[in-house]
């Protein structure tokens, strides 16, 4: 007997119809993935019938016996109490950033009118998914917690009523990929020990491959395809999900031709970037500690390592975003000033993609003001129009988009927009903070095309932060592994990636290669 069953499920927004005839079934203790690129009505298919999207729902929903399409929002309220969970893509966003976890966690227990738990209870559950110091991570606030940690807090809270449904929207998007696995095992946990059904919306396709029974390819709000995991990779019968399998990066690939690198551009020593630890105590703790590296002119370097590893921190310090304690960094030979003396000369040569397209893009702004912004402070005096038509072109989008706003684009227009916001200023390097890990592997597929047309065509060097060792093996000539603000291991991508000689740097091919 099913837990969850969908038949003929419509959802439109403003008489405009967005999903179509959708129908399927999940069981107690079976996981049912949705795949497909961004647009194609995976997440709206998992939150419409609940009410937690603008959408309005036709067809049947039925969650343990309980109808959902057509039922007020008080009803809804009390069936997502006590039937569902939910775990969303951020979860710094999602949890309530001025509660404790402990508190967030006791609220969650009790909306489905079950007894307060007690503090022993409370630490259990943490300690079931896998969170360290249970007791201590009570006490503390969303901020303080890496984004695993936080990712496992939110498993947590939507399993502390003990649902019936679990519905998991991207679970695993912003995490690398041994945090990857070991939430979506810990899922897979969850469901077998209590007959929990899962509800799967994800791009990562390794984890859709290896984790959910049975997979729905969407594309433009209706089912291209539905079949079993090892069916559907073995024997795909649509084009469209041929496509999707093939844009995955894999560790295997054939790799494409990478130009030339030329003389040191960048060079950097002992970084170190401390941050005071919360308390009375007040002591430091170092995020980076003695880090260094070299980039040359059209090289790309990628710095990869697990969350909370330094990557960010060491990328921002050493092009002056962030804050650095101490360290040397040199352009060409010549010493980079510190954050607070920096140029605007200086800030040409090197500029910023990054992680959420969308987030990092003024809304109230139209593209052409976005694209030609820093224009105004680095080339006032230059042809902004023929600039940032140039830029445009350069990332493949059509002139018409000149007059859109962030609202009105897609994740991969958003990005290409963000990326030709830092091309205008014509660097020598871009900083890239995981700039396709919230993108479906179409888009982040294009989106590395155009990273390494740029590169032949610009001889950019590139600086790319990364979870994803397939990307880097793909786009990068180097990779630096970082562990807790150290370097610990550096070599070029293919030899590093098929010997990898550190532990962590094992860990993370392991986790890539599953």
């Amino acid at each position: 007997m099913s837990v969850y069953a969908v038949q003929g499920l419509g959802i439109s927004i403003a008489g405009v119809s967005l999903v179509r005839n959708l129908s399927f079934t999940i069981a107690a203790g079976e996981c049912v993935a949705l795949v497909g690129e961004s647009g194609s009505g995976k997440s709206l298919t998992c939150m419409t019938p609940f009410g937690l999207s603008a959408g309005i729902a036709s067809g049947s929903a039925t969650l343990d016996g309980h109808e959902l399409c057509g039922r007020s929002e008080a009803d809804l309220r009390k069936i997502r109490a006590v039937k569902a969970g939910f775990i969303f893509q951020q979860p710094l966003t999602a949890l309530t950033p001025h509660l404790t976890i402990g508190r967030q966690l006791a609220e969650a227990a009790v909306q489905a009118d079950a007894p307060k738990p007690s503090r022993a209870a409370l630490a259990a559950m943490l300690a079931r998914v896998g969170l360290p110091d249970p007791d201590e991570r009570l006490d503390q606030f969303p901020h303080r917690l890496s984004g695993g940690q936080r990712q496992r807090v939110m498993i947590a809270a939507a399993m502390a009523h003990r649902p019936k449904l679990l519905i998991a929207d991207e679970p695993t998007t912003a995490l690398d990929a041994s945090l990857r696995k070991d939430i979506m095992v810990l899922i897979d946990d969850l469901r077998r020990e209590q007959g929990l059904a899962v509800l799967l919306v994800s791009h990562d396709l390794a984890s859709v491959r290896d984790h959910a029974d049975k997979i729905i390819v969407m594309r433009g709000g209706e089912m291209v395809e539905a079949a079993p995991a090892p069916v559907l990779f073995g024997s795909p019968k649509a084009a469209y999900t041929k496509a999707l399998i093939d844009a995955a990066p894999r560790l295997d690939a054939n790799l494409p031709q990478k130009p030339n690198p030329g003389e040191v551009l960048l060079e950097a020593k002992d970084i170190r970037v401390s941050f005071p630890r919360p308390g009375w105590r007040r002591d430091k703790f170092y995020a980076v500690d003695g880090a260094g590296l070299i980039v040359r002119a059209g090289e790309a370097l990628a710095l990869v390592g697990e969350s909370g590893s330094g990557k960010s921190t060491l990328g921002r310090a050493i092009v002056r975003l962030g804050p650095c304690d101490s360290g040397h960094v040199t352009w060409a030979g010549v010493a980079l000033p510190e954050r607070h003396k920096i140029t605007t000369a200086h800030r040409r040569l090197i500029q910023p993609v990054f992680q959420d397209p969308v987030a990092s893009l003024d809304p109230r702004w139209r593209v052409r003001d976005i694209i030609g912004e820093p224009l105004k402070h680095l080339d006032p005096d230059g042809d902004s129009k023929a600039l940032i038509a140039e830029a445009l072109a350069d990332v493949e989008l059509d002139p018409d988009m000149l007059n859109r706003t962030p609202r009105s684009l897609s994740g991969g227009q958003a990005q290409r927009v963000a990326i030709a916001r830092a091309l205008v200023a014509k660097p020598s390097m871009l900083l890239l903070d995981e700039a396709t890990s919230a993108l479906d592997v179409l888009v982040a597929a294009q989106i590395v095309a155009l990273f390494q047309r740029l590169q032949k065509e610009r001889g950019l060097a590139l600086i790319a932060i990364t979870h994803d060792l397939a990307l880097a093996r793909m786009l990068c000539h180097r990779i630096a592994v970082l562990d807790q603000g150290h370097i610990v291991e550096e070599g070029e991508a293919e030899a590093l990636i098929s010997a990898p000689a550190h532990p962590v740097t094992r860990r993370l091919v392991a986790a890539s290669a599953a």
